[in-house]
C-alpha cells in the first residue's frame, strides 16, 4: 500500500485532534476547540495559522472576496472544524472548495459536537 500525503502530519494533526476531544468531549463552543487544538499543536511543535484568508478562483481569476479557513498547518493542511450534531454534505462541500481555491491537496474535517468524535479526509 503506498503512502498517503503527508501521512506522518496527517496523524499528527488527526491525534491532536482526538486528544482534544478526549480532554473535552461535546458541548463547546467551535472557538474553544480550535484553542485547544492550536494548544496540542504547539506541543508537538507543529506550525499552523489560524483564520487564514483563501482566495477564491473564477476561470483564472482572483475574485475580491474570500473564504476564512480555520487552520492551515505547515502550510500544507487545511483544517476546518465543527461544532454539530453530525457533519453535513455541505460541511463536506465547504472543505472541498476550500481546498479547490489556495490548490492545497490535504484537507481534515473534525467535529468535535457529535457524541462521538467525526472526522473527514480528503485528499486532491
Amino acid at each position: 500500500m503506498s503512502k498517503l500525503l503527508y501521512e506522518d502530519l496527517t496523524y499528527k494533526i488527526i491525534g491532536a485532534a482526538q486528544e482534544v476531544y478526549k480532554e473535552f468531549g461535546f458541548g463547546y463552543l467551535e472557538s474553544v476547540y480550535e484553542d485547544a487544538l492550536c494548544y496540542e499543536l504547539g506541543l508537538i511543535n507543529i506550525n499552523y495559522q489560524r483564520q487564514v484568508e483563501l482566495d477564491i478562483y473564477y476561470k483564472n481569476v482572483v475574485f475580491e472576496h474570500r473564504f476564512r479557513a480555520d487552520l492551515l498547518v505547515e502550510n500544507k493542511v487545511l483544517v476546518e472544524n465543527k461544532a454539530v450534531k453530525q457533519i453535513t454534505v455541505q460541511d463536506e462541500a465547504q472543505l472541498i472548495n476550500y481546498l479547490k481555491t489556495p490548490r492545497l491537496r490535504v484537507g481534515l474535517l473534525f467535529n468535535f459536537g457529535a457524541e462521538k468524535f467525526e472526522m473527514f479526509i480528503r485528499i486532491f
